[in-house]
């Protein structure tokens, strides 16, 4: 990585992405981009325009100084002014000059207009595609640290990279300025073009390197810009604030905070100290330039070589020249720079999803007539060497409700993310009515399943779209929703709200109402049902409640689930077992299966836990 960032060739290969960047700008907005590389094209031609009137206004001003001025009136003098050519031309070279500052500032407005709208909607679209792609990745690349920095690289680009299109495009304006300052100060002492554009160049190495640094540095503490959103979220939100307050927190989070913000911003300091020192260094050596060119124009004016609109011209074009070719080299500086944060956002769409629909897919069988079956599965997460699951078999026949037990670690959510192809097995296959699962169309799969986890979404939308994320597509039929709130138990809780299913959630927007953790789980059991999926996965679904809704949402549940597959994982072994068979887990296998009275009767392990969370009620 740091081999990419450093070399030179590294750097100027990320202008391969300005080509793609600007296809998807004239996708998104292609007259705005039309517009504005005309306005630009009329802008890059104003500078000499406007030199070359002055030149011609000051030659005629000396030419006509000379003359007499008859004494007259206001209007009169006025007339006879008009009325002489030589001084009618002057003044028409004055009015023609009015009429291009005007013109010059509508552009630079209607510039700035365009280029703002453009960066906007392409700031839009570019959201839109990386909400998509990050929606197609597998889980198990989101919970990989060195993706989560690729994705906070390319969420930070988004907006950040808009400001490119405006750089490019001004960098072209420059370009053409320049060739037309050029041509008309080389037709006076080419020479001094020459010495103008040499004395700069180091200023535009200097620039190239710092611009690097930035880079790397910007690369390598991502890491810790990530640490620092988490902490600033941690330490100023609601859903963290109870214990925050409780435990005095506070200091210890800004402290944390402040040691990570310290050490970027010495980092920061350090670099833009140094870059600010070299940079007064070369940008010396421009001026000394500039102003050797400057005297030698004097010199041949005062010699009567030059006129002096010529000396006007000269002047004003080689101080255009200093700054424009300044502006451009390290305008290009800028555009290399900003262009390998490009390979940040573009990089991010190179990420491939590994859990994805084959090519021809089998249609998921409807209804299930076998079940589900993992052959010697194993799994073992990104970044470690241990395996979570190995050698794991068992059953899940259609119909048929398993519970899953086991302490931390035994690997019972990882079988469901699995089940549900968040995740592909390392080793062994799962099969679902005979077919691998890799066989199927993944939406449709997906679509069959529905499972609620422990760490459900809370969504800061309104009650009903809360209930409706089950079966997004169904958000528009009301009475569904209404349905799956009745059987998900959640219905009392969402007509006591003031508007109902239409009542924000949340405390995240205004008007917004957050419910309890017991509330928000019965919305999210009602998603489930929501889907009227044929496979129900409930990952402790009763955490948050107390024991008499317990009762309640299983009592409810047994009478739903009747005909479906389902699989349930809870800590509570009064909630498993109701199950038709139940899997006891440790280190990645199955320990013991059979019935809660069979299971009970072999005195093994279950009997063991269950017996000790039965002495704990007594």
């Amino acid at each position: 990585m740091t081999e990419r960032t450093d070399r030179p060739g590294a750097r100027l290969g990320a202008l391969r992405y300005l080509p793609t960047l600007f296809r998807e700008i004239a996708a998104a907005s292609p007259r705005l981009l039309a517009a504005s590389l005309a306005l630009r094209l009329l802008a890059a031609c104003l500078p000499v325009l406007t030199l070359y009137l002055a030149k011609l206004i000051l030659d005629g001003i000396v030419a006509e100084h000379a003359r007499p001025v008859p004494e007259a009136g206001l209007a009169e003098g006025l007339a006879t002014w008009l009325a002489d050519p030589g001084r009618a031309r002057l003044a028409g070279l004055v009015a023609a000059e009015f009429g291009l500052a005007l013109v010059s500032d509508l552009t630079g407005r209607l510039t700035n207009l365009t280029e703002t709208l453009i960066g906007d909607r392409y700031a839009n679209a570019a959201s839109l595609r990386l909400m998509e792609h990050a929606a197609a990745l597998d889980l198990a690349q989101f919970e990989d640290s060195a993706q989560q920095d690729r994705l906070e690289r390319a969420r930070r680009q988004v907006s950040g990279r808009t400001g490119l299109i405006g750089t490019v495009l001004g960098q072209v304006q420059a370009l053409l300025t320049l060739a037309s300052l050029a041509a008309g100060v080389a037709a006076f002492t080419p020479w001094l073009v020459v010495l103008i554009g040499a004395a700069l160049v180091p200023a535009l190495l200097n620039e190239w390197h710092f611009t690097k640094a930035g880079y790397r540095l910007a690369w390598f503490r991502s890491p810790e810009r990530r640490r620092l959103d988490y902490l600033r979220y941690v330490g100023a939100s609601v859903e963290t604030a109870k214990e925050i307050k409780l435990f005095g927190l506070s200091d210890y989070l800004t402290g944390l905070y402040g040691a990570v913000a310290a050490r970027l911003l010495d980092d920061n300091r350090s670099l833009a100290a140094a870059r600010a020192r070299w940079g007064f260094a070369f940008a010396s050596l421009g001026t000394l330039a500039y102003y050797a060119a400057y005297a030698v124009i004097v010199w041949r004016t005062v010699a009567g070589t030059f006129s002096v609109g010529d000396l006007a011209f000269l002047a004003g074009a080689f101080q255009r020249l200093r700054g424009g070719i300044e502006g451009l080299l390290l305008g290009l500086t800028q555009v290399t720079g900003q262009a390998q944060y490009l390979d940040d956002f573009f990089s991010f769409f190179a990420i491939e999803p590994q859990v994805r629909t084959p090519a021809r897919p089998v249609p998921v069988p409807s209804p299930i007539r076998d079940g589900l079956v993992f052959e010697d599965v194993g799994y073992r997460y990104p970044g470690t060497q241990t395996f979570a699951l190995r050698n794991l078999s068992f059953a899940v026949r259609a119909g048929e409700t398993v519970a899953l037990v086991g302490g931390n670690g035994a690997g019972k959510t990882t079988i469901v993310k699995l089940m549900t192809r968040l995740y592909d097995p390392h080793e062994g296959r799962i099969l679902l009515d005979g077919v691998p699962l890799p066989d199927y169309d993944l939406a449709e799969l997906r679509a069959r399943i529905g499972a609620i986890f422990q760490d459900f979404v809370r969504f800061q939308l309104t009650a009903g779209e809360n209930v409706a994320v089950g079966r997004i597509e169904a958000a528009g039929d009301a009475d569904r929703i209404a349905g799956a709130a009745v059987r998900g138990l959640a219905a009392p809780v969402i007509e006591r709200l003031p508007e109902g299913y239409d009542q924000p959630l949340g405390k995240l927007f205004s008007g917004g109402l957050d419910l309890s953790g017991g509330e928000w789980q019965k919305i999210a059991l009602s998603r489930a049902y929501m889907r009227e999926a044929e496979i129900l996965i409930l990952d402790e679904p009763t955490a948050a409640l107390d024991a008499r809704a317990e009762y309640d949402v299983f009592a409810r549940f047994r009478e739903l689930s009747a005909g479906r597959t389902t699989v349930l994982i809870s800590h509570r072994f009064s909630t498993v077992r109701m199950a038709d068979r139940i899997l006891v887990l440790e280190g990645g296998r199955v320990l013991e299966e059979g019935s809660h009275a069979a299971l009970m009767a072999r005195g093994g392990r279950y009997a063991e836990l269950f017996t000790l969370q039965a002495e704990g009620y007594r």
